[in-house]
């Protein structure tokens, strides 16, 4: 990677799009069936959870960056943590089989912190983010 170069992982597009599209007809329905108190309920909760899941992929799409001279994690709801290379105490890739799932999960653990990251998040296979994060950080270990 060139300096001043970065590679950005963000939720995919299309993704972003049915959460919205699934938030505005849940929404909507919220309204149609106002006068059914226990449908208001379910329906209340469904669009308040699937509004706040697409308004934070629509502050913040890219969940990781890297460059040479380190990390672009984001935090909490929307928040971004930068971390130098030398913070980063390793990076790997968890892999869990239960109940007929298969999770894989990118771990990027610092001294004092642990982020996890999903395909979802990443728009990509998290063992290709996690072998490009590899060889960028070997790069800048020369």
């Amino acid at each position: 990677m060139e300096p001043g170069q970065e590679r950005r992982w963000r939720v995919p597009p299309g993704h972003v799009v049915v959460k919205c599209a699934a938030a505005a007809a849940v929404t909507a329905l919220l309204v149609l069936y106002s006068h059914d108190p226990q449908f208001l309920f379910l329906a209340g909760a469904a669009a308040v959870g699937l509004n706040v899941l697409a308004l934070r992929d629509l502050i913040a799409p890219v969940r990781l960056a890297a460059d040479g001279d380190g990390l672009t994690v984001v935090t909490g709801y929307a928040s971004r943590h930068r971390l130098r290379w030398e913070q980063v105490v390793s990076i790997r890739v968890d892999e869990r089989h239960r109940l007929l799932l298969h999770t894989r999960i990118l771990e990027i653990e610092t001294a004092d912190d642990l982020y996890l990251l999903s395909a979802f998040d990443l728009g990509s296979d998290v063992h290709d983010a996690a072998d490009e994060l590899y060889r960028l950080r070997a790069r800048t270990d020369r």
